[in-house]
């Protein structure tokens, strides 16, 4: 059984542009394992979930999940992207051809990454709903998108 359902790897290969260069051994498989727990298995399940890790669903996963656990790990590494806390304490990266982004910059690129996973997980949660007899494990009624969703300041219960 796999521990994530992607590597790292394929979170760099998924979530960041060809401009962006990031080293994909700073992405530990805690951070995926977070962002599977929170936006995965909320829509599928804990039982479709281990089926996925034991290799069931390869081609939704590659198509469907695998984008959304990408961006969503980019989104739970974002703080610390921006930030590092070591030895010494908390710190900004430094350097001197870069500098470090404003407030209002990394705002606009987490609401960025933020639509775009959401979008792809409704777009999970819809492939996953029209073609629920595919997979056995699934149960609509306890998809957590089929109950409640948010856009904004809006939260509204289904």
């Amino acid at each position: 059984m796999k521990q994530t359902l992607i590597t790292p790897e394929s979170v760099v290969a998924l979530a960041f542009n060809d401009g962006e260069c990031f080293d994909a051994e700073t992405i530990s498989s805690l951070d995926i394992a977070v962002a599977e727990e929170r936006h995965v298995v909320a829509v599928v399940g804990s039982e479709m979930y281990e089926a996925m890790r034991n290799g069931a669903y390869a081609d939704f996963c590659e198509e469907y999940v695998a984008p959304v656990v990408a961006l969503r790990t980019r989104l739970l590494m974002l703080p610390s992207m921006v930030a590092r806390s070591g030895r010494f304490g908390v710190s900004v990266p430094a350097s001197t051809s870069h500098k470090s982004p404003s407030d209002n910059q990394v705002r606009h690129l987490e609401r960025s990454l933020r639509e775009k996973a959401r979008t792809l997980q409704r777009r999970m949660c819809r492939y996953l709903n029209d073609n629920a007899g595919q997979f056995p494990e699934y149960d609509p009624a306890r998809n957590v998108l089929n109950r409640c969703c948010s856009d904004g300041n809006i939260v509204q219960t289904l």
